[in-house]
């Protein structure tokens, strides 16, 4: 009987310890099914090159964007030759700001731009319609605000960046012209050279010159264009744009004091504009310069510099200082060339004798047009031509400086012609913007 009762005894405890074996193995298996059914882990992919950086205007347009890897324009044509253009494919840039400041963008950096977008607008619809009238191959109009600021930066004709590429051998809209192309300045110099010439004392508005139609220099003839008296005062020499009378004068100044104000001026600086690609001026130091040569370089030809250059020489005649321009905001700096006097001379006087094409009622506006000879196979083309006009908007009280440029326009081929109106059309709308009432309104 005792040996029954300790085998059941037994048999319990076995049956306890199966019961609490098999209690264990189900709380695993739905501890272990719980673990399957949760969240898995997810494995993040190694971190990847930072997201290209955008490019905005100053009032913080957006002007090129990056979104789901491609490059984006929201603006379209506007500044389209200014910003450039990336690979297809990929976001390293080719043209434009998209290369020149491919080392900050493609650290995912964004840059903000000096440009005024309104502005901008104003400056491409008056160049574009420019170009389309005269037929020309390309143009430009850049336009600084008086502390050197570039407030837009036109070209033409118009350019798509997402486009197809044209052979650009053929089809050069894609290119800057206002920076990347040098040409001779023409007519446009004559202002800049009468700056000079008050400044030193050499002569004033009023001083007269012996002023035929033609003169020999050299064993070369220099002629002007647009009938004149005989006899010219410096003001009158402006006005009928007389390479006689402007080089006759000069030769009161040194070459070499005539280079100076060139380098002044920045006319031979290969790096006028910090961070961004500007062509190279072309010139042969005053050594070299022939009695012909001097003669050439004071109403203009003989040397090469983009419109951008010009621009910034021309804005030196609001107060008088060059001021370096700037595309990026905090830029800047100024430098002391002309008196405030002389500027201000100076533009009265280009107010006064401005061309038909250049007036608009109400508003003094003031500038000097150029008409320039293109050397073509090294000689000077009687055919392909560079129509210019500088000026200020107004000249009163300068708001914007302003240089427009035609390359080859057909027919027409003045600066006068073709020019001169491209920037009374921009002037317009840039004066209805910053809302600067005519005078002849004020009684009103």
């Amino acid at each position: 009987m005792k040996e029954r009762t300790e085998a059941l005894g037994v048999s319990r405890v076995h049956l306890l310890l199966l019961s609490g074996l098999a209690y264990l193995l189900l709380l695993g298996y739905g501890v272990y099914a719980l673990v399957q059914a949760g969240p898995r882990p997810v494995l993040l992919p190694p971190p990847s090159a930072p997201l290209r950086g955008n490019l905005y205007a100053e009032d913080g347009t957006p002007l090129a964007l990056t979104l789901e890897g491609e490059r984006f324009y929201p603006l379209g044509e506007s500044m389209s030759q200014l910003l450039g253009f990336g690979e297809r494919g990929g976001l390293r840039g080719l043209e434009g700001l998209e290369k020149d400041l491919e080392g900050l963008l493609s650290q995912g950096r964004s840059v903000t731009l000096t440009l005024d977008p309104w502005v901008q607008a104003m400056a491409e619809r008056a160049l574009w319609e420019g170009v389309q009238k005269s037929g020309a191959e390309f143009g430009s109009l850049v336009v600084l605000a008086p502390d050197g600021r570039l407030l837009a930066v036109a070209n033409g004709p118009a350019f798509d960046p997402t486009a197809p590429r044209k052979d650009p051998s053929r089809d050069v809209s894609w290119r800057n012209h206002a920076f990347l192309v040098p040409l001779e300045p023409g007519s446009t110099m004559k202002a800049l050279t009468a700056a000079m010439l008050l400044e030193e004392g050499v002569a004033s508005l009023q001083t007269p010159v012996e002023a035929p139609m033609a003169r020999r220099v050299d064993g070369w003839t220099i002629n002007d264009v647009v009938p004149h008296p005989p006899r010219l005062t410096l003001k009158e020499v402006l006005k009928y744009s007389s390479n006689v009378g402007i080089s006759t004068l000069a030769e009161g100044l040194k070459k070499e004091r005539f280079f100076a104000y060139m380098e002044k001026l920045h006319l031979t600086d290969p790096r006028p504009l910090e961070g961004v690609r500007v062509a190279r001026p072309l010139y042969e130091p005053p050594g070299a310069w022939s009695r012909a040569a001097y003669a050439n370089h004071t109403f203009g030809q003989g040397f090469l510099i983009t419109p951008l250059h010009l621009a910034a020489a021309f804005n030196a005649l609001v107060d008088g200082s060059y001021h370096r321009p700037y595309l990026f905001p905090g830029g800047g700096g100024a430098e002391p060339v002309f008196s405030p006097q002389v500027a201000q001379t100076l533009r009265q006087a280009l107010a006064e004798i401005a061309v038909p094409q250049a007036r608009l009622t109400g508003y003094a506006l003031g500038g000097k047009t150029g008409t320039a000879q293109v050397v073509v196979r090294g000689r000077y083309s009687r055919e392909v031509y560079t129509a210019w006009f500088a000026g200020f908007v107004p000249a009163d009280r300068p708001l914007a400086t302003v240089v427009v440029a035609l390359y080859h326009p057909k027919g027409q081929i003045h600066g006068s012609q073709v020019a001169a109106p491209v920037f009374r059309a921009f002037a317009s709308s840039f004066l209805a913007y910053k809302g600067v009432r005519p005078v002849y309104a004020e009684g009103r």
